[in-house]
């Protein structure tokens, strides 16, 4: 059987990005992924070689996902350090590439802790996209400092460490059985974690 077109290889990876994403990865069997993506065993393996193969490129669809959303949320506000808030805040809402989705525990993560010592490739892809996204966070505060919005002496790379702490805490506070309003305000007092480093403030 051929391979799907393009078009049709990311309606898949998208699909099984939602599925692993709320089933984990051992607890998904083939015949969960059958069914999720409609595609029979044959072409799934032609297609991706192997669940493990299939998982892979999930991580890595996930991953584009996250980049898309963070420069949405640049592209919306003027500013680097508010288009950075804005992002920050979005994570307590719906997903803004994914629509009506509710937050959840970040999946890099509950990937992480699950296929640590079973799985050594995919816990070390986990741990590249993190460092790819700490270092995009990390280079869109060395543009806000050299834009004269955060002050002179900010590190960029350690508060990118800070914001990435909080981030991966806030997708995990999440999976509480915890009120909109109360994730909200905790998105705001992350927000808020940049206003020392503003330029003139004391």
């Amino acid at each position: 059987m051929p391979r799907p077109a393009r078009h049709d290889r990311q309606v898949a990876l998208d699909q099984a990005v939602e599925l692993f994403w709320e089933r984990g990865y051992h607890a998904t069997s083939m015949k969960h992924i059958e069914q999720a993506l409609d595609m029979r065993p044959g072409s799934l393996y032609a297609t991706f070689g192997s669940k493990r193969g299939l998982f892979s490129e999930v991580l890595d669809r996930y991953a584009a996902q996250m980049a898309e959303e963070l420069a949405l949320c640049l592209s919306q506000r003027e500013g680097m350090v508010e288009g950075l808030r804005h992002y920050l805040r979005s994570l307590a809402g719906p997903c803004l590439v994914r629509p009506g989705t509710p937050p959840r525990a970040c999946m890099l993560i509950k990937t992480l802790l699950e296929v640590n010592a079973e799985e050594p490739a995919l816990s070390e892809q986990v741990n590249r996209v993190l460092d790819q996204m700490e270092q995009r966070l990390t280079q869109c505060l060395a543009q806000a400092r050299e834009a004269g919005e955060l002050r002179p002496e900010t590190d960029p790379a350690r508060l990118a460490r800070l914001l990435q702490g909080q981030i991966i805490g806030l997708r995990s506070f999440a999976q509480r059985d915890i009120s909109p309003a109360h994730l909200s305000a905790l998105a705001d007092d992350m927000a808020a974690l940049l206003d020392p480093y503003l330029q003139g403030q004391h």
